[in-house]
C-alpha cells in the first residue's frame, strides 16, 4: 500500500486565521479540545511535515463555500486560494469546490471552471450553511453538472455543531435524504461525510442500499467509531468507506494511528485509507 489520502482537509494557514475563513471561533476550538499553540494556524509547510508523519500521501482541500455571504457568519474560500497549494504541491494536494446553490449559473460555471481549468477532482456541500436540506430543488442543477463533469460530491450529514456562538444553524441533513437524490442521480458519486452522527445507522443503510453512496470518516476520532460502523468497514462495506480528519478538527497523526488500533483487515484498511478514493475521486 501506498500513502493514505484524507478526502476531508480544511485550509488552516495563519492566513485563514487571520482574515475569519475558518467558519468557527473560540467555543469552538475549546469544544473540540483544540491545543493552545494550534489556534493561530499551522503553515502548508508544516501540515506537509505532519501528513509525512502520519503516512498521508495526499490531502484533498476544500475551497469551502459556506452560506450565503449576506448571512452573518457566512464565509468562503476562494477557489483560487486552494488552487494554488494544489498547483505548489500537485502530488500532495487537490482541491474541491465549494457549492453555492443560491448562486445560480454562475455557481455552476464556477464548478466547471474549478474542475476543467483548475483540476478540482470534486465538490463540497456544507447543506446547514444554506439552511437548506440537500434534497431540495435547488441543489439539483449542481447534482446534475457534477454527473455531467464525472466528479464525486461530498456533503455534511447528521447534526451540525455551534461553530460560531453567535451563528446557530439547523441539522438539516438526516443521511436518509441522500436516498432520493441516489435515485434521481443514480450515476452521481455521494460521500457522506462527517460520518452521520447521530444517524450512523442510516448512513450505513444509505451505502448498503444504494451503489453510488459512500461514508467519509472524518470529523471524528476514529476510536470513537461506532461499533456497527466499524463492522460494516471491516466486512461488507469495506470497498464504500473513505478516510478523512476534517483536519484542524482531528489531528492526522492521530487519526492514522487510531485507524491502526482499529485492527481492521489488510484489505479492509487499505480501500478505507486509499483505494476507495482513489477510484471514485480518478486520483
Amino acid at each position: 500500500m501506498s500513502g493514505a489520502i484524507d478526502i476531508v482537509v480544511n485550509l488552516f494557514t495563519p492566513y485563514e486565521v487571520e482574515n475569519n475563513q475558518t467558519g468557527f471561533d473560540a467555543n469552538f476550538t475549546s469544544q473540540v479540545r483544540m491545543a493552545e499553540h494550534m489556534k493561530t494556524g499551522c503553515t502548508i509547510e508544516d501540515y506537509l511535515v505532519k501528513m509525512d508523519r502520519a503516512g498521508i500521501e495526499r490531502s484533498l482541500l476544500i475551497a469551502v463555500r459556506a452560506g450565503d455571504l449576506a448571512m452573518k457568519g457566512s464565509f468562503e474560500i476562494p477557489y483560487a486560494q486552494v488552487a494554488k497549494w494544489c498547483d505548489k504541491y500537485p502530488d500532495r494536494f487537490s482541491g474541491l469546490a465549494g457549492v453555492d446553490p443560491y448562486r445560480g449559473m454562475q455557481g455552476l460555471r464556477d464548478l466547471e471552471h474549478a474542475v476543467k481549468e483548475l483540476g478540482f477532482v470534486g465538490a463540497h456541500l456544507y447543506p446547514h450553511w444554506f439552511k437548506l436540506a440537500p434534497n431540495e430543488a435547488l441543489y439539483y442543477p449542481y447534482y446534475a453538472k457534477c454527473c455531467e463533469l464525472d466528479i464525486p460530491i461530498m456533503m455534511q450529514v447528521g447534526q451540525n455543531l455551534i461553530y460560531q456562538k453567535e451563528v446557530r444553524l439547523p441539522s438539516v441533513a438526516r443521511p436518509i435524504l441522500l436516498d432520493q437524490i441516489a435515485i434521481d442521480f443514480p450515476d452521481l458519486k455521494l460521500l457522506g461525510i462527517h460520518v452521520g452522527v447521530p444517524w450512523t445507522d442510516e448512513m450505513i443503510a444509505m451505502a448498503w442500499k444504494h451503489k453510488n453512496v459512500y461514508i467519509g470518516i472524518d470529523a471524528y476520532a476514529p476510536k470513537y467509531l461506532s461499533a456497527p460502523l466499524v463492522h460494516y468497514m471491516n466486512s461488507y462495506g469495506s470497498h464504500k468507506v473513505m478516510f478523512g480528519t476534517d483536519w484542524p478538527v482531528i489531528d492526522p497523526e492521530r487519526a492514522v494511528q487510531e485507524m491502526k488500533d482499529l485492527n481492521f483487515k489488510p484489505a479492509a484498511y487499505q480501500n478505507i485509507m486509499r483505494e476507495n478514493a482513489v477510484k471514485v475521486f480518478k486520483l
